[in-house]
């Protein structure tokens, strides 16, 4: 039986819960967007994550996006900041001057409630919560009360997530999320990039304009990229900050990246309720790269296409919506 603990520690000097089941380890940073920052096999030295280093806290305060496993609600980006929802219209701030646009919401930079953390005879684990209200500095963007909840737990098996939403309101409120997860390539320690083989069940990739806004089009997928969606690809070929439908494969939606010089290949499952895959690479600059699963089409409210095929939910008063993850290793 794997040796279990959840305890309350530090990660440079900021906050954290961390859980260790046998070889596996984790850390949660609650009080910067409830992230996830680290998924570690102790045992092999393999880093899954890309996490900051001691000097680069700040940078991840600031850019909290690029490290762990940040939750986007509501996700990437809103054409002005204009936010159309049930014939009113809400106005997000532009804070991506470089397209006009409103980028990422307004969960990854708060700071989350630890609910619970322990462990069973099988795992440890660890719950944090967004509790949306008046109160809370995103209401005034998106005037809906709700809850946001996540649950990390750290196995023999590998790290699970299980995210729980539910609308408090008395309106009905959209329901639009996403995973910027930052992935090691390499996450082995005597391994190199070019050694790394990336997976992902993408079906169409969406048409964007100079905005990094959909058009409602699709385009052909390049061989690489069939690539990318059969046997797999280096994640550096080339700078990648695509979107694609998801379509599952064997009735999973993943991403399995390969280190082909061990044999070891780190899935991350997730569920079906996800739509869409982000890729994006940092133009292609070795070292880390981010498949995003995400519920919607970026910037959906705004896009003149059947809610169901671009990922409109919606919550009804008092409606839950939950979906689980998988980071494990085969």
């Amino acid at each position: 039986m794997a040796q279990l603990k959840a305890y309350e520690g530090s990660f440079h000097g900021e906050p954290a819960v961390w859980l260790q089941a046998g070889k596996y380890e984790a850390a949660m940073v609650p009080g910067v967007g409830g992230n996830l920052l680290a998924f570690r096999d102790t045992e092999s030295g393999y880093r899954f994550l890309r996490e900051p280093a001691e000097h680069e806290m700040d940078d991840f305060k600031s850019n909290p996006g690029v490290y762990g496993i940040p939750v986007l609600f509501p996700p990437n980006r809103y054409q002005d900041g204009v936010f159309p929802w049930k014939g009113k219209e809400y106005r997000f701030p532009v804070n991506e001057e470089a397209t006009g646009n409103h980028l990422h919401g307004f969960l990854h930079t708060a700071a989350w409630e630890v609910e619970d953390y322990g462990h069973t005879k099988l795992e440890s684990f660890v719950t944090v919560k967004a509790a949306v209200d008046e109160g809370h500095d995103a209401y005034r963007y998106l005037p809906f009360r709700f809850t946001v909840r996540l649950k990390y737990s750290l196995s023999e098996d590998g790290l699970s997530q299980h995210l729980f939403v539910q609308n408090l309101d008395e309106q009905e409120m959209p329901c639009l999320l996403a995973f910027h997860t930052a992935v090691n390539a390499p996450f082995a320690p005597d391994s190199e990039a070019k050694d790394y083989r990336v997976k992902l069940t993408i079906g169409k990739r969406w048409e964007l304009d100079n905005r990094m806004l959909p058009t409602g089009n699709h385009q052909a997928l390049t061989e690489e990229e069939k690539q990318l969606q059969s046997e797999g690809i280096y994640p550096f070929y080339a700078s990648m900050d695509n979107h694609y439908t998801a379509v599952p494969q064997n009735g999973r939606n993943r991403m399995e990246l390969t280190d082909t010089k061990i044999g070891k290949t780190l899935v991350y499952d997730v569920g079906a309720s996800y739509k869409q895959w982000m890729i994006w690479n940092n133009g292609a600059t070795e070292g880390f790269f981010c498949p995003e699963p995400q519920i919607n089409l970026v910037n959906a409210p705004n896009v003149d296409l059947p809610a169901e095929e671009i990922g409109l939910f919606s919550l009804a008063p008092g409606e839950i919506w939950e979906e689980t993850a998988r980071l494990y290793v085969k």
